[in-house]
């Protein structure tokens, strides 16, 4: 039973999330006026907010075919995208949120995005892990996707005619040595939430393991 409520709530986690990423589409192009055309896809896909999105909806959908998947490879990739969207979650609703007013499919797909999702994905974490997945290997390669999706924004930026998805990685407003100092931070939190995910799994393994009875 536990293992079809978990199945069902990755399936619902990976179909909001494609039908945030599919609004955001529809809204970047229709009603903010950012960019057009090929552009637009290519920018869209280049936040962190819909890579992560990404991240989470492929690995719940798995989940939903199946939960017991254990390769180094998968636990690391699910660790990443939960941790991922928390990081969404957190930095959004108190660094950026204010300096954005989204109307019409823009505040939908925010609402999906940097809201529901991340809640979903720290949730469905909780109540369906699965558990006693989460080890020193898996923290050390679920840091892997945000280090090299910051390289590639870097490096991006320079080549794309200075496009920064975020003000805090504008290297043109705030140069190199700022940049790098607001992506420390922003790494410490995420190590912090996989310090913390690491402890809290073990706690809850070791809590939902029967007990053995003497008789």
């Amino acid at each position: 039973m536990t293992d079809r409520l978990g199945r069902a709530c990755f399936a619902l986690t990976a179909l909001v999330v494609l039908v945030g990423i599919v609004v955001q589409l529809f809204a970047t192009e229709t009603e903010t006026g950012l960019f057009t055309g090929a552009a637009a896809v290519l920018n869209v896909f280049a936040f962190f907010t819909i890579q992560s999105n990404i991240l989470l909806g492929v690995t719940c959908a798995l989940l939903a075919i199946r939960t017991d998947r254990t390769s180094l490879v998968f636990r690391s990739l699910r660790l990443s995208g939960v941790l991922a969207m928390a990081v969404v979650g957190i930095v959004f609703h108190i660094a950026l949120a204010s300096l954005y007013e989204f109307i019409g499919l823009a505040a939908v797909a925010n609402v999906l995005l940097h809201t529901v999702t991340p809640l979903m994905a720290v949730i469905g974490w909780l109540l369906f892990g699965p558990r006693g997945q989460t080890d020193a290997k898996v923290v050390a390669g679920s840091v892997v996707y945000p280090v090299l999706w910051l390289v590639f924004t870097l490096v991006r930026g320079l080549l794309a005619g200075d496009f920064y998805p975020y003000p805090f990685l504008d290297v043109t407003e705030h140069g190199y040595p700022r940049v790098l100092l607001n992506s420390l931070l922003v790494a410490v939190l995420f190590l912090a939430l996989a310090a913390g995910a690491t402890a809290l799994d073990r706690v809850i393994a070791r809590r939902s393991r029967p007990r053995a009875t003497v008789g």
